[in-house]
């Protein structure tokens, strides 16, 4: 009798474990993104192409802000979502390091970190930077063979026509504006500020586009949609004064280790995803008022990494 209950509980139990491991290699990966533009750009990306890899998904783009997505992450309530290597400096606590400033070095340091503590992987990251900038027109840019901000110090020096639209955080903070200038060589004057009340980069770079009270230059992001569409460039920082913030999928390792395949899928994708490409994309869901799951999946037919 002894045997015969052993062989039982054995047999249930080998049973509950396997129904265990099936439940977790069927279930819906969790795929979350930011709310903002890029966010839902980046989240229609991922869910299009893990569908495609046959890969079941719960699509819960838009899930919230940064806060929000890395408390879920940390506590397994969702399992992957679009992030930027520069935060890490945040979430770790450890913006003096210069690591940050330089693309390989942030993204493997953040990786290191992030695996060992939270055992979340980062996956291959875009050849992008959402950092914070200065974009000019491209009409100055050309006429005065402005290309990075080494460029723009020297010449602003000798007394180029410049203004800059820019939120009073942008102006006042030690490592936005103030940092360029002391890192290029250069001072603004008063007369060459236009401060614009909150942050929202499509309103400076509209200014500089229309010329609103002067303003030739814009305060923006580096894959922010209107730079190009309205006729600015952005200016390279070749010196890393800012972080940089390289889109990158990340995941828990528990779920890459269900879904190996998760890497090379996401990787082909992140790979075209350079700053103009971004910029471009971003473009016709902010001013052209496009879906951003159309805007992705158009995109991921052009790379015929959809059908």
């Amino acid at each position: 009798m002894a045997n015969f209950q052993r062989r039982t509980v054995l047999a249930l139990s080998g049973a509950l474990l396997t129904g265990s491991l099936l439940a977790q290699s069927t279930a819906a990966v969790r795929v979350a993104s930011k709310i903002d533009t890029e966010g839902k750009l980046l989240g229609h990306m991922m869910t299009l192409v893990l569908e495609a890899g046959g890969i079941k998904v719960d699509n819960k783009t838009g899930f919230g802000t940064t806060k929000i997505l890395r408390g879920a992450m940390i506590a397994g309530e969702i399992d992957i979502y679009p992030e930027y290597t520069g935060n890490g400096a945040f979430f770790f606590s450890d913006a003096a390091n210069p690591a940050w400033k330089n693309a390989q070095a942030g993204y493997a340091r953040v990786s290191a970190l992030d695996l060992e503590k939270n055992k979340i992987v980062w996956l291959t990251p875009a050849p992008a930077n959402n950092t914070w900038a200065i974009a000019v027109r491209k009409d100055v840019a050309a006429a005065n063979k402005l290309k990075t901000l080494a460029d723009l110090g020297p010449w602003i020096s000798a007394g180029g026509q410049f203004k800059l639209a820019a939120s009073a955080e942008f102006a006042e903070r030690s490592d936005a504006l103030p940092a360029f200038q002391a890192a290029y060589g250069f001072k603004l004057k008063p007369e060459q500020l236009l401060t614009l009340a909150g942050g929202d980069t499509s309103v400076t770079i509209r200014a500089a586009a229309e010329q609103t009270s002067g303003v030739n230059a814009a305060m923006a992001y580096g894959t922010d949609g209107p730079v190009s569409a309205l006729g600015l460039v952005i200016l390279e920082d070749p010196k890393g004064v800012q972080p940089v913030y390289a889109p990158t999928p990340i995941i828990r390792s528990s779920v890459l280790a269900q879904h190996p395949k998760i890497k090379g899928l996401l990787a082909a994708v992140f790979m075209h995803l350079d700053g103009p490409t971004l910029q471009a994309l971003n473009a016709k869901i902010q001013l052209e008022g496009q879906d951003a799951k159309k805007v992705a999946a158009e995109f991921l037919r052009s790379k015929k990494l959809i059908s």
